[in-house]
């Protein structure tokens, strides 16, 4: 990554947490009951819609509060309301557009928990990279495939919309 890798970090999660407002407000505008659906799943064995958002957020969170010399500290899994939900994006993406980390924060090592007492350590790049990023992607995709399957009309547009500002026509 090149010069100022923090501040091109916060655009992209900033950007991705707008992505999964964006779904969750389509949700919204198309379900009767948002806060329903929060307990909805793509498959038994996964966890429901609310916790699919509470992981998106977690990825950045974590990554914001690393990045202040802080413990990570995720937030719980159940998410009981469309407002919960909300609170949840908006709070993950003041935490991460607040990072005043310098680049130099990616060159330590980031000790990464995977459960069940399993953990690893990256360089922070690779941290960015190869955990935070795709978990993010993961998260936002599955909130995204579960509103598909109850009926929202979500589509590959809304899931990149961040590329809007740069498409252009022939």
């Amino acid at each position: 990554m090149a010069a100022h890798e923090i501040d091109d970090l916060k655009r992209i999660l900033v950007s991705r947490l707008d992505v999964l407002g964006h779904i969750v407000d389509l949700g919204v505008e198309h379900l009767p009951d948002f806060n329903a659906a929060l307990q909805e799943r793509l498959a038994p064995d996964m966890f429901p819609l609310g916790a699919q958002i509470v992981l998106a957020c977690n990825q950045p969170r974590g990554f914001a509060q690393w990045c202040a010399g802080q413990p990570v500290e995720n937030l719980g899994l159940g998410v009981e309301s469309l407002d919960q939900a909300r609170s949840h994006i908006s709070q993950t993406r003041a935490l991460v557009a607040g990072i005043t980390a310098d680049d130099r924060k990616l060159d330590e090592i980031k000790r990464v928990g995977l459960g069940g007492g399993r953990y690893c350590e990256l360089p922070g790049r690779q941290y960015v990279s190869d955990y935070i990023v795709p978990n993010l992607y993961f998260h936002i995709t599955i909130t995204y495939a579960i509103l598909r399957k109850m009926g929202v009309p979500v589509g590959k547009a809304d899931f990149l919309m961040f590329l809007a500002p740069h498409v252009r026509m022939q």
